[in-house]
């Protein structure tokens, strides 16, 4: 079984964003994004062999929750900087942030939140995985940035995967 569906929870996320990206529950849109589920990760199965170990996955519910407000408050304060702030005023940087997670799933998801969050994204990541370079568009303290990512998502994402 394992053979035909190495990566289970992943056909199940590909199916279901399948369904949500076409916004439709007609019949060809399930059969398609099943098919979506079970070829992908079929074809990953050499470059991805073990399986992420996910050790709380209750913690995944708040995180998901933290993560949605996050973006709302984002969005609405780039909306404000757009509308109401010259470009010449913004204070845009640069941080460093050291990272404290260790396997590859929990820091691509941390890299992923970082890029969904609006006004900041991920730039680069150190050759050892230990170092993410992350573009803010307004901020006149990087430490308050580093503090927010390692608060809310770095640490739950810690809890999840390892």
């Amino acid at each position: 079984m394992s053979r035909l569906f190495p990566h289970p929870l992943l056909s199940i996320c590909l199916t279901l964003v399948w369904l949500m990206l076409t916004n439709s529950l007609s019949a060809g849109h399930v059969v398609l994004g099943l098919l979506v589920g079970f070829l992908i990760p079929l074809y990953v199965a050499n470059f991805w062999p073990g399986r992420p170990r996910i050790k709380a996955p209750l913690t995944i519910i708040a995180y998901l929750a933290i993560l949605f407000w996050d973006v709302i408050i984002s969005n609405l304060h780039v909306m404000k900087l757009i509308l109401f702030r010259r470009g010449e005023s913004l204070r845009s940087v640069y941080v460093t942030m050291p990272l404290e997670l260790e396997t590859p799933e929990a820091i691509a998801t941390l890299t992923g939140t970082i890029a969904l969050t609006p006004g900041t994204v991920c730039v680069d990541i150190s050759a050892d995985g230990r170092v993410l370079l992350i573009h803010c568009l307004d901020s006149d303290d990087p430490g308050e940035i580093i503090t927010h990512i390692r608060t809310n998502y770095e640490c739950r994402l810690k809890r999840i995967f390892e």
